[in-house]
């Protein structure tokens, strides 16, 4: 970045960076949009009927407490209640403070958008490996063929799989005699540089893979490579695999018998090779089952813990967490716990549901629930119901506008960054500490300072009637978080495996590269006590049972025939490379094109349909219904519409004006809460039943 002031006036990418190569998405120039933005909030304000005031920091913290408080006294500890954003995981400061938040305000009702979208894939880990953060990701740089299954890199640049440049990446596949084939019921970006597309119907994903695995076990293709002699449930994988032929499946799925054969075939042939799923088949009824068939594909095959397929990254600071599950649940549905976290899908049931144990206050960091969680538009009205909410966000939202204190933390670019996550999850071992692009001013404050002077200002009213009761005291937060961010990621480091420190690392400005992904990996993560891989414990038998019932009966992916009347129709999400989620939909520099919240539908359906491109159609779902514009192509599989995610920015209250002009409807005004996966209780946000019809 080159600066004059406190402005960016030129962004290039960086050509001595390991990782990215000097790639950079557009995304990236939201940064000096989201630091520019008129609309941000710079100081604290406090909600005073309709309107907003403007406070200093020491009276927002003094009020915010006294709420927070007032609310856990009367009800307990688990009557409030924390919710953490997607940006929480792209700020170093806001990731920080978010365990201390959650360690002192001691509530054992937490959510993020991580039951939103993931934690099918981290509840596999825990169970085929023993660690809920312990991911295999392709090694994309030496693949030969990468079978991608509901993800959409081009758009995302990975996910579970930190890939900058994708496109180069998957390309350089293609140059070296290899192939890419995506899998997903939408022709996406991917899909288009792909070798080969093969639509699939929403929900269907397991039945697939298992039909994958019954030609790999009845072929005698099963070749376990680096986990030979370490695997347990294998056998069961294999019974209940013989269920599924890929005759027995192509007609729910989509897909022929004869490609699913071929598929297996190419995929065994080539020892470079991985299948790749992620959100797509996370955002589904049996998310965590299809993750661990997947891993069953690759690890039966040899393709785990080898060069080209899936390997495990050596970050240089790792996070070998078990993960606990089922410790408690929830309390409307008892939905249990995973990760210290129940599921997002039940926010709106634990606050306006009366009982003992109702949730009376929430605190957000750097979250828009209403956009991104299921049946946004009950949870709207939980929302206006509690007693008292803080909100940690720059931003005046679709969710923030209930709260009764924001506490608006400074622009990213003010603070030290260093990507916990994501380098944990690179296609190539790399280490990088990115020092402030800007100076902060007076005044202007980071979520780990924010949250210092909040969690301090709490205990010490905690600490006064605990000396009235007789009480112990609580230790003041602002002991434990009295080293800078930068500290923290020293510490942090000198723990790590590569011995390197933040100093050494400023050496090295552009990143510090580690190498490629080395072989050796699995015997490194695996983190059950006796060391073995373990496919198919009590849980995954429970899918695979739940799935066979649900398979005798033709109900897997709720596929049906649509009919004349828009029913039968299966909604799902995308994603665009210009947008990510709801938090930059008030960039300028984002915000130009057409408008893409549009309902991506095949031709054949507007015929059956009798509806033009651009008319406005309904949407309706058992929760809700939208009215938007159609937009017609075949690159979207017949009997299903595609709806894009985070956009709906029409409700009163806000205060961001080139999301309003944009607008665009909610996808989860029509998602359902009562839809969950089965093991995590994740949101199901694909494949829901919906009808269209003329508006």
């Amino acid at each position: 970045m080159e600066t004059e002031q406190d402005r960016v006036v030129k962004i290039e990418g960086d050509e001595n960076d390991p990782l990215s190569r000097g790639y950079i998405c557009p995304k990236v120039f939201a940064l000096v949009d989201l630091h520019e933005d008129p609309d941000r909030l710079r100081r604290p304000v406090i909600r005073e009927g309709d309107s907003w005031r403007e406070v200093e920091w020491d009276e927002a913290f003094r009020v915010a407490a006294q709420g927070l408080h007032a609310v856990q006294k009367t009800g307990g500890r688990d009557t409030l209640a924390t919710y953490f954003g997607n940006p929480t995981v792209h700020n170093l400061p806001a990731q920080l403070s978010a365990a201390m938040l959650i360690r002192t305000l001691d509530s054992h009702v937490r959510f993020s958008a991580s039951t939103v979208d993931q934690f099918p894939h981290m509840l596999a880990a825990q169970q085929v490996f023993g660690g809920q953060l312990t991911i295999a990701v392709p090694d994309v740089d030496r693949c030969r063929m990468l079978i991608i299954m509901g993800a959409n890199p081009l758009a995302s640049n990975g996910s579970f799989m930190t890939a900058p440049g994708i496109r180069g990446r998957l390309r350089a596949i293609q140059k070296r005699g290899g192939k890419v084939v995506v899998i997903d019921p939408r022709r996406t970006e991917t899909a288009r540089l792909a070798d080969r597309h093969l639509f699939i119907r929403p929900s269907t994903d397991p039945l697939l893979l298992l039909a994958m695995l019954n030609v790999i076990f009845a072929d005698g293709l099963v070749a376990p490579g680096a986990a030979d002699g370490l695997i347990d449930g294998a056998e069961l994988i294999e019974q209940h695999a013989a269920n599924y032929t890929p005759e027995a499946v192509e007609l729910l799925t989509g897909i022929a018998a004869a490609d699913i054969r071929e598929l297996v075939k190419d995929f065994t042939d080539e020892p470079a090779a991985a299948v790749y799923p992620r959100i797509g088949t996370c955002l589904q009824p049996y998310g965590t089952l299809v993750s661990v068939l997947s891993l069953a594909v690759n690890l039966l095959t040899g393709k785990v813990d080898r060069e080209g397929g899936l390997m495990f990254p050596h970050a240089a600071i790792p996070n070998r967490s078990r993960g606990r599950y089922g410790r408690w649940k929830s309390r409307v549905r008892g939905m249990p716990e995973f990760a210290g976290e129940i599921p997002a899908a039940t926010m709106a049931e634990e606050m306006d549901t009366p009982g003992e144990g109702q949730l009376r206050g929430l605190v957000t960091m750097a979250g828009n629930p209403v956009l991104s969680t299921p049946n946004g538009r009950r949870l709207e009205g939980a929302l206006e119901g509690l007693d008292f909410m803080v909100s940690l966000d720059p931003a005046l939202n679709e969710t923030t506008r209930f709260a009764n204190v924001i506490l608006p933390p400074r622009n990213s670019l003010m603070n030290p960054q260093y990507s916990l996550a994501f380098h944990q999850l690179a296609v190539r071992d790399t280490a990088r500490f990115s020092q402030p692009v800007f100076e902060a001013a007076d005044g202007e404050l980071s979520e780990w300072e924010i949250s210092r002077g909040l969690l301090s200002e709490l205990v010490r009213l905690r600490n006064e009637d605990a000396a009235a009761s007789g009480g112990e005291p609580e230790a003041d937060p602002a002991q434990a978080m009295s080293a800078t961010v930068t500290e923290v990621i020293d510490m942090m480091l000198a723990g790590g495996e590569h011995g390197l420190t933040v100093e050494k690392l400023s050496e090295h400005p552009s990143g510090l590269d580690l190498g490629a992904l080395k072989t050796g990996g699995l015997a490194r993560v695996v983190l059950h006590d006796d060391g073995r891989v373990k496919l198919a414990g009590d849980m995954v038998e429970g899918e695979l049972e739940r799935l066979a019932a649900d398979f005798a009966r033709k109900r897997v992916g709720q596929v049906t025939e649509p009919d004349a009347e828009g029913n039968g129709m299966l909604l799902v999400g995308r994603r665009h490379l210009r947008s990510n989620n709801s938090w930059m939909h008030n960039c300028p520099s984002l915000a130009e094109g057409k408008p893409r919240c549009t309902a991506l539908i095949n031709p054949a359906d507007a015929s059956r349909l009798d509806l033009a491109d651009g008319q406005l159609v309904s949407v309706q779902s058992r929760v809700g219904r939208v009215d938007i514009p159609v937009e017609l192509s075949d690159e979207i599989m017949v009997g299903v519409v595609s709806i894009p995610h985070g956009w709906g920015h029409d409700r009163p209250g806000t205060r961001m004006k080139v999301a309003a002009e944009a607008g665009g409807v909610s996808v989860n005004d029509l998602t359902d809460e009562a839809q969950t996966e089965g093991l995590t209780g994740n949101a199901v946000l694909n494949g829901v039943p919906v009808t269209v019809a003329a508006a």
